[in-house]
């Protein structure tokens, strides 16, 4: 199956964040039982081609690739999925008309523009017809809700077709709510309540949580797809176990 596939089935999906723009560290995570790697040109320094070469290492690796665009504009939509990226995770999604505009700018025949030269298309190998229809069915949008006025909009945006899950951004939602701990019972409260509408309208939900206790209670509530920690967040918890253990033996 597809990740699109498995995704839209409800099957509980775990990723990372891809934070260093190195299509070697591609590798190593291709080799992981992780079931996508999700490259963060939000917070991360990716240009057009780092995501280029850090897509083209996925799909050597047979893992599925999720690029996190910086912002909700067209371009970014356009060079993420011209690459070849199998999922789209849009940033700030905060109204319907930001939704649409996801979805539009995601599908040929609504906004998105053609190339038969891209990855995506096979360099050409693909006529356009088919091009189309098999892109138009086979990539995956996803819509990060991390902003109180997409609280105030939530029925709105969880209408709106084609977009196959919702992502919870916990730390900005903090932040957006006047907070600044995730933990905070006002954060938690609305997260539960994104997470029972989307179900509530038969829509995926997915979301990052640095306390992995806390996903049964997540599932639960019908989150299935799980972005966790990073390249970055191994590295560090990787040394810092394996000093930790060595200098026991000092």
């Amino acid at each position: 199956m597809s990740f699109k596939d498995r995704l839209c089935a409800g099957e509980p999906l775990i990723g990372t964040f891809l934070k260093t723009p190195s299509p070697m560290v591609c590798e190593v995570l291709g080799r992981t039982d992780c079931d996508a790697v999700c490259i963060d040109a939000e917070h991360a320094p990716f240009d057009r081609r780092d995501i280029d070469v850090c897509i083209h290492a996925l799909e050597g690796a047979q893992k599925p690739s999720i690029v996190r665009i910086p912002a909700l504009r067209s371009e970014y939509i356009l060079n993420a999925l011209d690459c070849g990226a199998e999922a789209i995770l849009a940033p700030h999604i905060a109204s319907a008309e930001d939704a649409e505009f996801l979805v539009n700018q995601s599908t040929y025949g609504r906004g998105r523009g053609f190339a038969g030269s891209s990855r995506a298309a096979g360099y050409m190998a693909r006529g356009m017809a088919e091009h189309i229809e098999t892109s138009n069915a086979g990539r995956t949008v996803i819509a990060q809700l991390e902003d109180k006025e997409a609280l105030d909009n939530l029925d709105a945006i969880l209408a709106v077709e084609g977009i196959d899950c919702f992502f919870i951004g916990r730390a900005d939602l903090t932040v957006s709510l006047g907070l600044n701990n995730p933990n905070d019972a006002a954060v938690i409260e609305a997260v539960e309540h994104i997470c029972r509408s989307a179900v509530g309208a038969g829509r995926r939900v997915g979301m990052f949580t640095s306390n992995l206790d806390e996903i049964p209670r997540w599932r639960k509530l019908g989150a299935t797809l799980f972005l966790l920690g990073s390249d970055h967040s191994m590295m560090l918890e990787g040394a810092n176990s394996l000093t930790s253990k060595v200098r026991a033996h000092f």
